[in-house]
This record gives C-alpha cells, structure tokens and sequence, in this order.
C-alpha cells in the first residue's frame, strides 16, 4: 500500500539518487535545476529549506513509499494560506519506473485527507500541464475539477507555460 511521511534528512541520499536517475523524465515537468540539485549535498540543502517552511506553517513535504518501504517520490502541500482563505497547493512526482502504479493517485488522497481533516484547510489546488494526461487523471480520480487556465503561470523547463488549475473544496460538515 502506498503512503506518505514527512520528509527528513535522511531521504537526501535516496531522492539524490531518484532524481539523478529521473531527470530526463521529470525536466518536462519541472522548473530548470542547478546541477546541485541533483547531488546528495543539493537534495540537503532542498530538504532542510523544505522543513524550515514546514515549521513556518506555509508548507507540508511529504515523500511517497510504495508497498515495499521505498521512495519513489514526493508530493508537497505548499502555499498554505490561512485566514479567510484556508487553501494551499499540491505538487508531486513519482519516478518512473514507479509511474503508471497508482503510488501518486494514493498520495494525493493521502494528503487531500491530511489537508482537509489535520490542518482543516478548506480548498486543495493544484496546477498541471496542459499536456500532462496522467497527471490530469491522477487528480480527476482525487475528486478534483477543472477551475480553468492560467496563461504563463509558471516557469516550467526554462518557459512561462499555461497550467491548468484543478481544486477539491473539503465537504461542508
């Protein structure tokens, strides 16, 4: 069964390796990288930033473990806004030889619950590649709809890139 845990210093040497070995797969999807970002001491440093956002409040970093006790990626809430709001955003990545298993459809309902239920957010979103069908279909099998399109939104593989926006509004209780 796949799950989450909070991210820990200790996954640095793992998620160097994981996206070294991925990164042909994942630069589509991702924002340009240092070539440190791909090291044991770069995955360090992401992680430590990471968890000082976690204890700020702004953030929840999580990695994803199959059935077997192994990283294979790692889904974020960040963003979390308070107040009248209550909202934040999910992002996320599984390796590919663990794509296609349903690791990131389980670990975006992991953490839609730990949203709504644990902090009591009211509103999860998140954004996605027009081209990105898989991870379209991760969040429709979330419960998450279409909110629209947001042009340039982000700076994604060296250019501005239209997202599509989803979100999942928690149930009234």
């Amino acid at each position: 069964m796949t799950t989450t845990r909070l991210l820990t210093l200790d996954d640095a040497p793992v998620l160097a390796e994981l996206v070294r070995l991925n990164r042909d797969f994942l630069t589509p999807w991702e924002p340009l990288r240092s070539e440190e970002y791909y090291t044991p001491e770069g995955q360090l440093a992401e992680i430590r930033e990471a968890l000082e956002r976690y204890e700020q409040g702004s953030s929840v970093p999580h990695v994803i473990v199959d059935d077997h006790g192994r990283v294979v990626g790692r889904i974020t809430l960040s963003g979390i806004v308070r107040g009248a709001f209550q909202s934040c955003s999910a992002g996320y990545w599984v390796s590919a030889h663990a794509n296609g298993r349903g690791h990131a459809t389980a670990a975006v309902r992991e953490m839609v619950r730990l949203a709504f239920e644990d902090l009591g957010l009211h509103r999860v979103q998140a954004e996605i590649l027009p081209h990105n069908v898989r991870s379209r279909r991760v969040l429709e099998r979330n419960g998450f709809v279409r909110i629209g399109l947001a042009p340039a939104y982000l700076n994604i593989n060296g250019r501005w890139q239209d997202h599509i926006l989803y979100q999942k509004v928690r149930p009234d209780p």
